[in-house]
């Protein structure tokens, strides 16, 4: 492992967390493939998290360096003779940098997960008080469904062990049997596939990174992926038509922070995408392979390097 290690993980990280993501943001192809997509935002978030402890665990290791007998040194004093002490500090200052995203990375996803959790079991609380059980006799057999005494469209879902599927009085009265049909197919979607986790994961991620590093895009590209992915699961139970009209109905309502609603801002876009052409196989089957290229790559660009490290350490003892 040479000097050049470090550097070009650091590079990597960055490229990762910035621009990579920022391109990717304006790609219009992830409308046609958004699993693959979001398979491809989960590798380069993962990829970049990894680049950034690979490139202080390679400086770790190059303080470490082999002594009169050959053996690695674990001295400071004698680390700073062989290397010299402007370069010492450089490598103990990246290190210590690396050590701090890891932690907080560590109390972001901390946060993030009790901060979501707290919000969902008050607001669950408040839904079960709220419940209208006189209401919507036939969705009253789902014992997750709440119905809440609002004229306007509401539908959105609290995700967890403990979920809901909430509606109002005005989605019963403005949306017919199959509308409302693929309403509940979209939000039993993201209940199922636990979207819910996967948008904590990012978010943890986007506060753990320095503001002047992270790019807010991917959070924002991976609720939408989410949103289309639960259209999906709809459009199959029902066909585009009802979900179109059931979005644009349900498009101005509000939904409270940790719930994951059926309209919203990104609306429009998924009504025009219902109307655009299918799944594009062979985009989602690059997009597949640039994900676990985007893994493997930088994985066995570390794990060779540090066994021949191990092996020469080894042997040195």
């Amino acid at each position: 492992m040479n000097a050049t290690t470090p550097l070009v993980f650091g590079i990597l990280a960055l490229l990762l967390a910035g621009p990579v993501p920022a391109l990717l943001s304006r790609a219009t192809w992830p409308d046609r493939t958004p699993r693959a997509a979001l398979v491809l935002w989960q590798a380069v978030a993962l990829a970049a998290v990894l680049s950034a402890f690979s490139s202080g665990l390679a400086i770790a290791a190059l303080l470490l360096v082999p002594g009169q007998d050959g053996r690695p040194t674990t001295e400071p004093l004698r680390e700073i003779d062989a290397l010299g002490l402007p370069l010492w500090l450089t490598y103990v200052a990246v290190f210590a940098a690396t050590l701090l995203i890891g932690a907080r990375l560590i109390y972001s996803t901390l946060r993030v997960a009790v901060r979501t959790r707290r919000r969902r079991s008050r607001h669950r609380m408040l839904v079960d008080l709220l419940d209208r059980r006189e209401s919507g006799a036939a969705i009253r057999q789902l014992p997750h469904v709440r119905i809440l005494d609002s004229a306007d469209p509401i539908a959105y879902c609290l995700p967890g062990l403990r979920h809901r599927v909430v509606l109002s009085e005005g989605t019963l009265d403005h949306l017919d049997d199959t509308e409302l049909r693929a309403v509940l197919s979209h939000e039993h979607s993201h209940l199922r596939a636990r979207h819910d986790l996967v948008l904590e994961a990012f978010t943890a991620v986007y506060e753990a990174f320095p503001r002047w590093v992270r790019s807010g895009s991917a959070l924002g590209s991976v609720q939408l992926l989410i949103e289309m992915l639960a259209d999906d699961s709809a459009v199959r139970a029902t066909g585009p038509g009802p979900l179109a009209r059931a979005l644009v109905t349900c498009a101005e309502s509000r939904t409270p922070t940790g719930a994951m609603a059926v309209g919203g801002p990104s609306t429009l876009l998924r009504v025009q995408r219902l109307a655009g052409p299918g799944a594009d196989t062979r985009t989602a089957a690059v997009a597949y392979t640039a994900a676990a290229a985007i893994l493997v790559v930088p994985t066995l660009a570390v794990a060779v390097p540090w066994l021949v490290e191990v092996d020469r350490l080894l042997r040195s003892w």
